[in-house]
């Protein structure tokens, strides 16, 4: 599956969800931990945990195996690592603390 399927794939998942504010980034060029970050937002720990569930079963249902997963809910941050995308799932507070939109403003926006 390309890259660019993935991507729409985890994108369904977060919209499914009602994920917000998400951000598509080909890292490829500016990073050699992998080609995108999938970086979405979520109002409560409810709903990053749903998020978070909903990609895990939409990814697994693909074939794309879950390499890691760091953080929690409760945390305001996770992460899910799929070798070639990291997605990042963040509560509205621990998105603007840490800043990943800033921080990778030299990769290209992914368009689906």
């Amino acid at each position: 599956m390309e890259l660019i399927e993935k991507v729409k794939l985890i994108n369904k998942a977060i919209d499914d969800r009602k994920g917000y504010n998400v951000k598509n980034l080909d890292v490829s060029g500016v990073s050699p931990m992998c080609d995108a970050f999938v970086i979405a937002s979520g109002s409560n720990k409810n709903q990053l945990n749903a998020i978070c569930d909903a990609v895990e079963e939409i990814c697994r249902d693909n074939g794309m195996p879950l390499r890691e997963r760091e953080g929690r809910a409760e945390g305001g941050w996770i992460l899910l690592d799929y070798s070639d995308i990291i997605v990042h799932i963040f509560s509205s507070e621990m998105r603007n603390f840490y800043n990943l939109d800033h921080t990778w403003k030299d990769a290209k926006t992914l368009s689906l």
